[in-house]
């Protein structure tokens, strides 16, 4: 009987709410899924920019703005899918379960005291939708010896796995991530930097756009060598798998402290684009060399410059879009977390250990009831 799951993410660039609509006619695997609706939840602009803010590095001003936050974030996850649903014209009760990421604000999976921190209180949701919820996946990996992330890759498996070839997944979100699928191997999967979060917040910072749009601000400038070099020599790049980032590590400090200064603006967006190519294809190309076919989802997916930076930097290797897959580039992540919800009511692991690192697999996430 198919069954309907609804995922809600809101990654590093926290340009949204993800919400994903997903049917799954087989009980136990992915075949047949449908992404039966989609629709991204604008964020509250004082919201986004506070979320940003602390996805940054930036410090709460004490614990009671933490409480706030956690209810605020939630509420808007239950708004996104109170809305998603309205417009599939699905019922509450026709939906199992909602799988929510959450809004990340610190991810340390290093040190004595690893830790990752999503916000978006999953009781709240389940009182505004009433609709069972899912959240807090990472924090059971990192508890196991994990990186937390990438959570992805177990779903890119399940769907995109050929015994034929050798592929990767790229994510491309604001940290671009991969999933290896090596025809005869385990898969394995991790983080490559940035993608778009340090485009996006250099672009919102020189032409008050939320995004580079088409690449038009890089194409405008030329790459500086000497610059790119210098970002190339963050030691977190030269880093084996498993491994894993985000905002708090890349973000506009970082950059400002490897400019000179006097650099214009559009070389700096350039520079910045060649460094999200660079490193995606370096990685690749150390990580599994003979890919055949490199399958690419995220909003970075809609930058043709970076997509034929990143090519460019993978001759031989194909490179396209999800969309060739019946997979909507915008929406696989929310997808997956439809998916990893699904899981964890099954009570079927949702990590994979080869990728994440954590000791062995394990159910993933905290379920509140209807």
């Amino acid at each position: 009987m198919t069954q309907f799951f609804l995922g809600l993410i809101s990654g590093t660039s926290a340009d949204g709410i993800d919400a994903a609509l997903v049917s799954f006619p087989d009980p136990v695997s992915a075949a047949g899924l449908r992404l039966v609706a989609a629709y991204v939840h604008p964020w509250d602009a004082m919201l986004r920019e506070r979320l940003v803010a602390l996805g940054q590095g930036g410090g709460l001003q004490d614990l009671d703005e933490y409480g706030r936050l956690d209810v605020q974030v939630a509420q808007a996850f239950a708004d996104a899918a109170h809305q998603l649903l309205a417009n599939a014209g699905v019922a509450a009760h026709e939906v199992a379960a909602i799988g929510s990421h959450g809004q990340t604000i610190r991810h340390r999976p290093h040190g004595p005291s690893p830790f990752t921190l999503q916000i978006g209180d999953g009781g709240v949701i389940a009182e505004r939708t009433g609709i069972a919820t899912v959240c807090d996946f990472r924090r059971r990996d990192i508890a196991a010896g994990g990186q937390g992330a990438p959570l992805v890759p177990a779903f890119h498996a399940a769907l995109l796995h050929s015994p034929d070839e050798d592929r990767a997944v790229l994510n491309l979100g604001g940290i671009g991530n991969y999933t290896l699928l090596p025809r005869d191997a385990a898969v394995r999967g991790f983080d490559t930097g940035p993608a778009n979060a340090l485009l996006d917040a250099w672009c919102l910072r020189h032409t008050g756009q939320a995004f580079d749009a088409d690449g038009a601000f890089a194409a405008s400038g030329r790459a500086d060598a000497a610059l790119l070099q210098r970002l190339l020599d963050e030691p977190w790049f030269a880093l084996p798998p498993p491994k894993s980032t985000g905002r708090e590590q890349f973000h506009l400090d970082w950059l400002q402290a490897r400019l000179h200064g006097g650099e214009s603006p559009a070389d700096v967006q350039a520079t910045l684009l060649e460094l999200s190519a660079a490193t995606i294809a370096d990685a690749l190309l150390t990580q599994q060399p003979h890919t055949a076919r490199v399958i690419a989802c995220g909003g970075g997916v809609r930058n043709p410059r970076l997509i034929d930076a990143i090519a460019r930097r993978l001759p031989g290797i194909a490179v396209e879009s999800t969309d060739r897959y019946g997979l909507d580039p915008d929406y696989v992540e929310a997808m997956a977390f439809a998916w990893l919800a699904r899981e964890t009511l099954a009570g079927r692991p949702g990590n994979l250990p080869a990728v994440t690192g954590a000791v062995g697999p394990r159910v993933l996430g905290v379920v509140h009831p209807a």
